[in-house]
C-alpha cells in the first residue's frame, strides 16, 4: 500500500480505455507536467490471485528497457489498485503501418527486433509476457522514427513463482500449440509469439484462420501455416526461415530470442528493402478490422475449445467464459476520486 502523501501528485484529464477488467485513464503530474496512464483495476478480478500479485508488481517495478512501457508507481485503495504506467503516445502497430506511404521488409525487421530485445531482456528476469500481439505493441511517439513499445503485462508469469505454467491463456490467433494443448510450457510460448506477429507484418493476414473454432485450433496444434502466393512471392526466403525458426511446433526446437536476435534476417542484411506497402496495408484493412478481428478471435471460443477437449477447467482470466466483458459502472468510474480525492481531478462522467 502507499502512504496519503503519495496521493496528491496528479491531475486526471480523461479516460483512455475501458476493458473487461480495468479501466486506463489520462492523469498529468502537477509538479512537473508529465502526463502518465492510470490503470485502474477492481480487487475483484484479482481474487484468488493476492498472494502472488505484490511478488508480481514488485517485479514488474524492477523492468526497465526502452521498448517495455514502464510501471511508475503504484496506489491501492480497499476497493482497486491504480497501476501508474509511462504513456506513450504513438499509437497502435498496425494503424501506422496502414498510414505509411513505404513499408519493407527492413521495416518489419527493425520492428521485430525491438520486440525480440525487449522481450529477451524480460526472459532473463524469468518474465514471460504471454500475451504477446499487435494491439500490444505501440509507438512510443507519432515520429516516423519512433521507437516500438511493449505494454500490457496483465497475463505476465514470473517462471519458477511456484505453479506449473499451464493456465490457457493469451489471445487464440497468437497462442502456440503446447498453450491449446494445455501442456506445461515456458518463454517458448513468447517466441512462438513473435513469429506469428512478424508473419503478419509480412503480408497483412494471420497464418492461422477458420470461421470454425475446431478447426482453427486444429491449425495450431498442428502448426499448420503456408507461405502462400503471391502474397509472399516478393518476400525473401531469409524471412520465411526466421518465422520457420519462430513458429516450430516444438517448443525445444523453437528459437529462443537470443539465437532469433542471431538471425541474419535481424543482424544481417538479409531483409528486403523493397516496397511492400500497397499489399500489406490492403491485407491489413481488409483482416484486422478491430471488430472483424476481435469476433474472429473471440476469446471465449479457446474456453469452449478446452472443455470440448476435455483439457482441464483451470483457465486464465484473459479468456474465462463466466467473466464475460461489460462496460464500467457509474460507480466504478468515480472510485478513483473516492480513493485518491486529490490526487487526480476527474471529469464529468455525465458528459
Amino acid at each position: 500500500t502507499c502512504t496519503d502523501a503519495h496521493l496528491h501528485t496528479h491531475t486526471h484529464t480523461h479516460s483512455l480505455t475501458s476493458g473487461a477488467f480495468s479501466e486506463v485513464v489520462l492523469a498529468q503530474e502537477k509538479l512537473t507536467s508529465r502526463m502518465f496512464a492510470v490503470k485502474c483495476i477492481p480487487k475483484k478480478a484479482l481474487k484468488g490471485k493476492e498472494s502472488s500479485i505484490e511478488n508480481e508488481i514488485a517485479v514488474l517495478r524492477k523492468i526497465k528497457h526502452e521498448n517495455i512501457v514502464a510501471l511508475e508507481d503504484i496506489y491501492e485503495s480497499p476497493d482497486h489498485l491504480y497501476l501508474i504506467m509511462q504513456l506513450v503516445s504513438g499509437g497502435e502497430l498496425f494503424d501506422r503501418i496502414v498510414e505509411k506511404g513505404f513499408y519493407t521488409e527492413k521495416d518489419a525487421s527493425t520492428l521485430i527486433r525491438q520486440v525480440l530485445d525487449a522481450v529477451n531482456y524480460l526472459h532473463k528476469m524469468g518474465i514471460v509476457h504471454r500475451d504477446l500481439k499487435p494491439e500490444n505493441l505501440l509507438y512510443f511517439n507519432p515520429q516516423d522514427e519512433s521507437k516500438i513499445m511493449i505494454s500490457d503485462f496483465g497475463l505476465s508469469k514470473m517462471e519458477g513463482s511456484g505453479d506449473v505454467m499451464s493456465t490457457a491463456c493469451g489471445t487464440p490467433g497468437y497462442v502456440a500449440p503446447e498453450v491449446l494443448a494445455q501442456k506445461p510450457y515456458s518463454k517458448a510460448v513468447d517466441c512462438w509469439s513473435i513469429g506469428v506477429i512478424a508473419y503478419i507484418l509480412l503480408c497483412g493476414y494471420p497464418p492461422f484462420y477458420d470461421e470454425n473454432d475446431s478447426k482453427l485450433f486444429e491449425q495450431i496444434l498442428k502448426a499448420d501455416y503456408e507461405f502462400d502466393a503471391p502474397y509472399w512471392d516478393d518476400i525473401s526466403d531469409s524471412a520465411k526461415d526466421f518465422i520457420s525458426r519462430l513458429m516450430e511446433k516444438d517448443p525445444a526446437k523453437r528459437f529462443t530470442c537470443e539465437q532469433a536476435l542471431r538471425h541474419p534476417w535481424i543482424a544481417g542484411d538479409t531483409a528486403l528493402c523493397k516496397n511492400i506497402h500497397e499489399s500489406v496495408s490492403r491485407q491489413i484493412r481488409k483482416n484486422f478490422a478491430k471488430s472483424k478481428w476481435r469476433q474472429a478471435f473471440n476469446a471465449t471460443a479457446v474456453v469452449r475449445h478446452m472443455r470440448r477437449l476435455q483439457l482441464g477447467s483451470s483457465m486464465g482470466s484473459s479468456i474465462d467464459a463466466s467473466n464475460p466483458p461489460t462496460r464500467p459502472s457509474q460507480t466504478q468510474k468515480s472510485c478513483l476520486a473516492e480513493a485518491i480525492p486529490e490526487k487526480l481531478h476527474l471529469p464529468d462522467y455525465t458528459e
